[in-house]
């Protein structure tokens, strides 16, 4: 019976499992993306985290362990060289299992395992909600009060604003123009208009 036994195994023996599972996690960590069910899915992340824990620490004795695992020495270049530097500052859970329905067939339940600091798409979203919620109050700068005009709350108020000594129309300006000139100079005006009276009776 099994009872308190968490290991899947994945209807295989000790050696064909860990050898299946040593294969996936080396094409894993190259292609940073692989297909498979989701119970294989489901152990490889149990398999694989493990290691990526061991790269962060460059060290001898953390390759001769991660090499016993994946059995592959172009794997363990690339997880130390490329992979450990990108998932440096994240505590844990290094892969995502995503469902992608059954298969056809035998009708399997398919998933998609990935790294997810090489998931661009996820990554540039983020990074754009970030940008996005970043908010900027406006300042509104102490005008002094010398240069604001003043306010007028009727309009009874604005006969305050306008001069009393100017011109209501054109024609009463015209006529102040006309007599201050009559006050200056009264012989001329007086043969102005004796020239225009001529004029007239001439025509």
């Amino acid at each position: 019976m099994k009872h308190g036994k968490k290991v899947n195994h994945l209807g295989r023996k000790v050696a064909h499992r860990k050898s299946m599972l040593a294969n996936m996690a080396s094409s894993l960590i190259e292609h940073k993306l692989i297909n498979t069910t989701l119970a294989k899915a489901k152990a490889l992340r149990q398999f694989v985290e493990p290691l990526i824990t061991k790269s962060k620490i460059d060290s001898t004795q953390n390759r001769r362990l991660v090499f016993r695992a994946l059995r592959n020495k172009y794997a363990v270049a690339t997880l130390f060289r490329d992979v450990a530097p990108k998932v440096g500052d994240r505590p844990g859970g290094y892969t995502r299992v995503i469902k992608m329905g059954n298969r056809l067939g035998d009708n399997a339940a398919m998933a998609l395992i990935e790294l997810v600091d090489f998931n661009e798409v996820y990554n540039i979203e983020k990074s754009e909600a970030k940008k996005t919620t970043r908010r900027s109050r406006s300042r509104k700068k102490n005008i002094p009060s010398e240069n604001i005009a003043p306010e007028t709350e009727n309009l009874s108020d604005t006969s305050e604003l306008v001069d009393d000594n100017a011109p209501k129309n054109v024609t009463e300006e015209i006529d102040t123009v006309t007599q201050e000139a009559f006050e200056q100079n009264p012989q001329e005006t007086k043969d102005d208009t004796a020239t225009e009276s001529e004029n007239k009776e001439d025509a």
